[in-house]
């Protein structure tokens, strides 16, 4: 049929937008929802679908571009740093799980060569499910989080010689041979997989950023992650290992984040197909018409990965909490395990209806895997808890760690600057110094390579995109300046940073006045107008020519702006984010002076009212050494290298700046 495959995509898009805005009423995760759409539309239920097998291929992406973002956002230093979780503990748990579940199948009455194949099926967990999840939650970078993506990554290396078994057991092929070979010839590709993507990428991406086209930086993520993808494919390995190597190659870049944040809408289109097209395998007569036996099967899963991987955790002298909690949160089948399902058919190690079996508890433990993760550290807990009373004590002095977090600039109460020409650069260097941290944003790579040979702590990437202001952290930050000369783009920052942050205080530069009502409006906290800033600094050189007094010209410029910047500040309190206390403080301001020795401050009392008498600013808080004392009593005297914050309008805060400056200055 024309557009046949047009047509299921739009349907199953269709139904998945309907079952989803019904879950979420009821705040069921979205992955669940995918599921049942895949179960309504599927050929045992509506069959709304034709081209099944097309749309496994394109749910297929899904899963590449999911492990492609993984390994963006992982890096080979933090890989290595696990090594001992992907090597031992994937080890043991694969190496377990077969056991267990040969040992239990061969006492329900299974042959050896079954029973063996039902372990190959229940030792993979869920890669896409559970890393999706574990992304959403912001939980990558916890020691569970590590510790369940090393087993997994071994699962996935494990899947191509699980495969060559099956012929084996099923009375085929060459079995052993077959695997030798393939491993051989599976390492041989990975490795120049590895070191091509490794010289060659940051080649690809230098010459492609040279251009500022943004559709051949896209059209270069997809070639470079599909392209290693497939040759690792070649070797007989999954595609979605390919990915994950390519993604680790990019990761020690400095277009790391910029990647990171044009790629993600692509993979969430296609992973979205991944979890619809597992849906549609299900049979819901043969689930309703098999429940206990469907809910045995599911049972033991959980139990034999949950005892198995909490072991191998455990082994590796984990604390006991991250043991029990990653064992939970891999208690499911994996999507790699479907493949090696339809590869037990052909060799007649799954029956028509043990498949039905398999494929139900399959779906059924990955609909749980959001619950899982919802309850597994308060279970770890309780079950730690109760577990330390009846176990020997050794088994919980876990001593072994993942590791430091793999983010390359992990901070907090720091300021973002969006922009790293000279505004920029002078921002950063007053920043840097008074000690105050920074994360620098620029979208020109040759800056950014300059200036991170310098120790400039500066991201590549577009700040207009989510995904770049999540990587420098803005949900703790404490300012964001957006020091760059484009309006559009600026406006987009404003609103962008707004919407993830509305505690972040937003300062922006624009170049006209015009500029700045619609940055309030969007969220903007302060605007500096380069061309109201500009002249003031003329008419202050003007007068100077003319020997007008410093402190005249002083005068003069805070009449200005007092009065300029009480209009401009007008404009925002109509916005939500500038209702507050600050809003009936117009015209007012707050400063911090420094008591220099031999100033009129030095040694003076407050009750003295010296500030207050000579200027009208008044006292908020005096900040000695590392300790700040707010609303100070009266009796309290003034010594050198103090910090008082004062607060008043701009005339009275300059006239109090002198008070505190030296008198041989």
């Amino acid at each position: 049929m024309e557009y046949g495959l047009l047509k299921d995509i739009v349907l199953l898009l269709g139904l998945a937008l309907c079952t989803l805005l019904l879950f979420r009423q009821f705040k069921i995760p979205s992955i669940i929802g995918f599921l049942a759409t895949g179960i309504i539309a599927g050929p045992h239920a509506l069959g709304l679908v034709s081209n099944i097998g097309e749309v496994e291929q394109m749910a297929e992406i899904g899963v590449v571009l999911l492990l492609f973002t993984i390994g963006i956002e992982f890096s080979l230093k933090e890989l290595l740093r696990i090594r001992h979780l992907v090597l031992w503990g994937g080890g043991l748990q694969v190496a377990l799980t077969i056991g267990l579940v040969t040992l239990v199948s061969v006492l329900a009455g299974f042959t050896p060569a079954e029973s063996v194949f039902f372990g190959f099926l229940v030792s993979l967990s869920s890669t896409a499910i559970l890393m999706k999840l574990l992304m959403d939650a912001g939980e990558m970078d916890t020691p569970h989080g590590k510790a369940a993506l090393g087993i997994l990554i071994f699962q996935d290396l494990c899947v191509v010689p699980l495969m060559l078994f099956v012929p084996f057991l099923g009375g085929a092929g060459n079995g052993l041979t077959d695997v030798v070979l393939i491993s051989v010839k599976a390492l041989v590709v990975v490795v120049i997989a590895h070191f091509g993507s490794r010289f060659a990428v940051p080649w690809i991406f230098s010459q492609v950023v040279r251009t500022r086209s943004r559709e051949l930086f896209i059209l270069t993520i997809i070639f470079v992650g599909f392209g290693t993808a497939w040759l690792t494919a070649q070797a007989g390995l999954s595609l979605a290992l390919g990915a994950f190597i390519a993604g680790l190659a990019i990761s020690e870049s400095e277009y790391s984040h910029q990647v990171m944040g044009d790629i993600i809408p692509f993979r969430d289109a296609f992973i979205s197909l991944f979890f619809i097209s597992v849906g549609m395998l299900l049979n819901p007569t043969f689930v309703l018409s098999n429940p206990l036996i469907i809910l045995a099967v599911v049972a033991i899963i959980i139990v034999v990965k949950f005892v198995v991987v909490a072991g191998a955790i455990l082994v590796l002298k984990f604390p006991v909490r991250v043991a029990l909690t990653s064992g939970l949160i891999l208690a499911q089948v994996g999507e790699f395990a479907f493949v090696l399902s339809h590869s037990g058919m052909k060799h007649g190690l799954l029956s028509a209806t043990t498949y039905q079996v398999f494929l139900a508890a399959s779906v059924a433990t990955m609909a749980l895997t959001p619950l899982y993760l919802k309850v597994a550290l308060p279970f770890a807990e309780k079950a730690a808890s109760i577990l330390s009373r009846l176990l020997p004590v050794f088994l919980f002095n876990g001593t072994r760690t993942t590791g430091v977090s793999h983010a390359r600039f992990p901070m907090e109460g720091h300021v973002i600057v969006i922009g790293y020409g000279v505004n920029g650069k002078n921002v950063a260097k007053v920043l840097t110094g008074n000690g105050i941290p920074y994360l620098a944003i620029e979208a020109n790579h040759l800056t950014v390579r300059s200036e991170r040979k310098k120790g400039i702590k500066i991201i590549f990437g577009d700040a207009t995109r989510p995904e770049i202001l999540e990587q420098a952290n803005i949900s703790t930050a404490r300012i964001l300046v957006v020091a760059i000369s484009d309006a559009t783009a600026s406006r987009r920052i404003v609103a962008q940073a707004r919407s993830m942050s509305s505690a972040v205080h937003i300062i922006v530069r624009t170049r006209y006045i015009i500029e700045m009502e619609p940055l309030y409006a969007l969220g903007a906290n302060e605007v500096i107008p380069e061309e109201f800033e500009t002249s003031i600094e003329i008419f202050s050189r003007v007068l100077r020519n003319y020997l007008i007094p410093h402190d005249q010209i002083e005068r003069c410029i805070g009449e200005i702006r007092k009065d300029s910047y009480q209009m401009f500040r007008s404009m925002s309190k109509r916005n939500i984010h500038a209702v507050g206390i600050s809003s009936y403080l117009a015209g007012v301001e707050l400063m911090t002076c420094r008591v220099k020795s031999g100033s009129v401050a030095d040694g003076s009392i407050l009750r003295d009212g010296l500030v207050r008498g000579m200027s009208g600013a008044t006292i908020l808080a005096i900040k000695r050494d590392d300790d700040v004392v707010p609303n100070p009593d009266p009796v309290w005297e003034l010594r050198r290298e103090d910090v008082v914050i004062l607060m008043g309008n701009p005339m009275q805060l300059s006239i109090a700046a002198t008070l505190f400056e030296s008198s041989a200055g």
